[in-house]
This record gives C-alpha cells, sequence and structure tokens, in this order.
C-alpha cells in the first residue's frame, strides 16, 4: 500500500506545484505588462484547458494563458449545456445575503399575504425605475423592501429626503412614481439615505433600479412583472 501511495502523493504534489507556478507567472506577467492588473483577486482554472479566470476588482473577469500572453474578457459559454459560465460566475460573486440587509434603512410595501421577498435600490429621478413601479403593481403577495438610493442628483437626495419623512412613506413613493404627485417637503432625520448610498457602493450597485432576490440573486436594471415573478417563484 505505501509503495501506491508515494506515486500518488508525489503526482498530486507536482500537479500542486505547477498549478501554483501557472498562477505565478500569470500575476508576474499581468502585473509588469497591464499596470492596471497588478492587483490580482484571484487566479483559477476554467473548464478548458490551459484557460485561466482572472479576477480583479472583486467582479471583474478576465481570461488569459498559463504564461498571461494573451488576455479577453467577455462571455464564456458551455456550448453543450447551453449555461453561459461568465455570467454564472459573476451572479455567484455579486450574491448579497438578503438576510443581512439592513432593513430598518429601508420601508416596506406590503401586497396580498406579502409571504414573497423583495429588495430594490431606487432613484426617484429615475425614469427607468418610474416605468418598472407602474409594471410591478401587477405582482401580488410580495412584501417589497424600499432602499432610496439617490444617485443621479442633488434633486434626488433631496426627494428622497421628502419621502423618507413623509407620513406615509409608500404612499408618497407611490404618488410620485406611479402617479407624478411631487412629495410634499418635510423634515427628519434622514441619515438612512446617506446609509444606502454607502451600502450600494459597497455592493457596487452603480444603476437604478437594482432588484434583490431572497436567494440573494440581483438584477441590474429595469424588468417586467413577468421577470419578477419568475424569479419571485
Amino acid at each position: 500500500m505505501k509503495r501506491l501511495l508515494s506515486p500518488l502523493i508525489a503526482g498530486a504534489m507536482l500537479l500542486a506545484g505547477t498549478a501554483w507556478s501557472q498562477e505565478a507567472a500569470i500575476r508576474k506577467n499581468l502585473g509588469e505588462r497591464i499596470p492596471q492588473l497588478r492587483q490580482i483577486d484571484e487566479v483559477s482554472k476554467t473548464p478548458i484547458a490551459g484557460l485561466f479566470e482572472v479576477r480583479v476588482n472583486g467582479t471583474d473577469i478576465y481570461y488569459t494563458d498559463a504564461e498571461a500572453n494573451y488576455l479577453m474578457q467577455g462571455n464564456l459559454i458551455d456550448t453543450r449545456l447551453k449555461r453561459n459560465l461568465t455570467e454564472e460566475r459573476i451572479d455567484k460573486l455579486t450574491a448579497i445575503n438578503f438576510a443581512n440587509l439592513p432593513f430598518k434603512d429601508a420601508f416596506t410595501i406590503v401586497r396580498g399575504n406579502g409571504k414573497r421577498k423583495l429588495a430594490v435600490f431606487e432613484d426617484p429621478n429615475c425614469g427607468y425605475c418610474k416605468r418598472f413601479e407602474k409594471d410591478l403593481q401587477k405582482v401580488n403577495n410580495v412584501t417589497i423592501y424600499l432602499f432610496l438610493y439617490p444617485i443621479l442628483s442633488p434633486d434626488s437626495t433631496e426627494k428622497s429626503k421628502n419621502i423618507w419623512c413623509a407620513k406615509d412613506k409608500a404612499k408618497a413613493w407611490q404618488d410620485w412614481m406611479v402617479r407624478d404627485v411631487t412629495p410634499a417637503a418635510a423634515s427628519c432625520d434622514s441619515a438612512a439615505i446617506a446609509r444606502n448610498v454607502e451600502l450600494g457602493r459597497k455592493f457596487k450597485i452603480t444603476g437604478t433600479p437594482t432588484l434583490v432576490f431572497a436567494d440573494g440573486s440581483r438584477v441590474p436594471g429595469a424588468i417586467g412583472a413577468d421577470q419578477v415573478e419568475k424569479r419571485l417563484n
């Protein structure tokens, strides 16, 4: 048994050493040749022999060979299984732990039994958000946690404060987004809005609306009610 195990152990060590040297070469060569890639988060193998994934800035994905002589950016597709491997990888990297969201900094809109959960980051001056909100009226049996996320203009911040400080936040929000009724001026402790902006930066939310579902997956951009239903289910 010992004679059998020794070659296996030696082989495993050789493979580990080879993988380490390949990763070291990729990090060294990319860092020297492309200054923007000096800080690499992770180098990992892909299902394609000789092709490596290079991850930077948390969620940016590139592909390269074992010596980093070539660099590619784009989608890696498994044609047999009809899967976008790059998209699946980014979805995993950008997933948000829904249960850990600071719901105290959001207000809720409950429809029907409210059993299904959805968090949304929106700017009150976002035209796509208004279109999304009007379509979202068709979705029932859901609790929506609305995080005001004013990133478009100073007026976005002002409107967000007026909505947050309204006696009925949900009504003020839907009056504005669905019925074009401007929120009345109001004042209160609106520190939650600044915390939302910081939270969005942490999660790299760069556009509105951004939807976060209970499974941690998120969707950047407005989608139709039918797509929301599909993901909620």
